[in-house]
């Protein structure tokens, strides 16, 4: 197995991890973070796949921004967790 071969098959599997663990965090800002490092861990994928334009996108407006938006929304609103 090649390198390429092996991070082809890691890059999903810590995608699918971030992805579950972000449902999990009862934190909002951890889950916001958890989405921000899932959509890293996509555009790396997609660099690897040889198209770096949809890479670069995908780091800028899934990573970036909407992780900044949602940030935003969380701070502005009251946080009505309940504690367990």
């Amino acid at each position: 197995m090649t390198m390429i071969e092996i991070i082809h098959i890691v890059l999903p599997v810590l995608l699918i991890a971030s992805a579950i663990v972000a449902v999990l965090f009862k934190d909002l800002l951890a889950s916001a973070i958890s989405l921000a490092v899932m959509s890293l861990l996509l555009s790396l994928e997609f660099y690897i796949l040889e198209a770096p334009d949809v890479a670069i996108a995908e780091a800028g407006i899934g990573a970036c921004i909407t992780t900044a938006i949602i940030i935003v929304a969380i701070k502005k609103t009251e946080r009505m967790e309940v504690e367990e």
